[in-house]
């Protein structure tokens, strides 16, 4: 019985005005180990998710898995057994769908590679994804680590950039009780966006990955996180998280909403690390991480 053991980190994407294409990755894990054995899915589940996930085929994980093998035109295995460990919160917009889907497909891949000559480059493993959530923004982190710009070109074929943050910026996840789904937060947006918040949009993204990469200052990230296209829209369905990113803002902590919501991610730097917490009430849970520099890590367990 061959085993795989994948780790893919959380996510936060759009980081205020990189709406659908900025990504960062955070030191927050998910686990999977899979085996292909059995004559049916079997899943077992820690933490988040535990006691509400499909224990079965309507796993993501093994439907991402089972998608990979029909990509990779293999013949499906009758059994697949997965156990999850998982850490990444659901519906908060932290990428844990991004996980899942990214796992699976890894997870495939490798087995797969113990007796195929067929196989997935790294770019169809993101394409795959990105076919799967719908956008890149957060399966491009997942797989690159760090901070990623990612696209579609005019065939619809997705890519990616990585980059390096700086070290003294790192990642506050202010994660609420509360949950969102992405689609509810999408159904918020209206169709089209004037062009003065589309230009004004596009020039803060731009000094973000200049902020977070080359000038980290506290005021330069202030301002490079005003966002236009798409927070202000969601703000009724998360009325805390809108509350609370406007009083850190005031303060002087460059916040955001992560992802579709509802969590929070803040830029803490040097000089504003002490203001968060005293804006934070009882109701979220502080997470104070680094960015993740590599992404999904694959490792085959050793037999004994």
């Amino acid at each position: 019985m061959s085993t795989v053991h994948i780790r893919v980190p959380a996510t936060s994407a759009n980081l205020g005005p990189g709406f659908d294409s900025l990504g960062l990755a955070l030191s927050l894990y998910d686990d999977v180990t899979a085996a292909l054995t059995g004559d049916r899915a079997e899943v077992t589940v820690e933490g988040e998710g535990a006691g509400e996930v499909d224990l079965g085929e309507g796993h993501l994980v093994i439907v991402a898995m089972r998608k990979a093998f029909d990509r990779m035109g293999m013949a499906q295995p009758r059994g697949i057994r997965l156990h999850c460990v998982n850490r990444i919160p659901h519906t908060r917009g932290l990428g844990s769908s991004s996980a899942a889907v990214c796992a699976g497909i890894l997870a495939a891949r490798a087995l797969a590679s113990l007796g195929s000559e067929r196989t997935l480059s790294d770019d169809e493993v993101l394409a795959l994804a990105t076919e799967m959530e719908g956008h890149p923004d957060n399966v491009a982190p997942c797989l690159a680590g760090g901070l990623t710009v990612a696209w579609t070109d005019h065939s619809g074929v997705p890519h990616r950039v990585r980059l390096v943050p700086d070290a003294t910026v790192r990642p506050v996840a202010l994660v609420p009780t509360t949950r969102l789904s992405t689609e509810t937060a999408r159904g918020l947006l209206p169709k089209d966006v004037p062009h003065k918040d589309a230009s004004f949009n596009a020039g803060r993204a731009a000094l973000l990955i200049a902020a977070l990469t080359q000038r980290p200052e506290r005021s330069l990230l202030l301002a490079a996180t005003e966002d236009r296209l798409h927070q202000n829209y969601r703000a009724p369905a998360m009325p805390l998280t809108a509350d609370l990113i406007e009083r850190l803002r005031a303060v002087g902590v460059p916040a955001v909403v992560s992802g579709a919501g509802p969590t929070i991610l803040a830029f803490s730097t040097p000089d504003s690390q002490d203001l968060i917490a005293p804006e934070v009430g009882n109701d979220w849970h502080i997470q104070l991480m680094d960015v993740d520099p590599v992404g999904a890590s694959v490792q085959f367990p050793e037999t004994r």
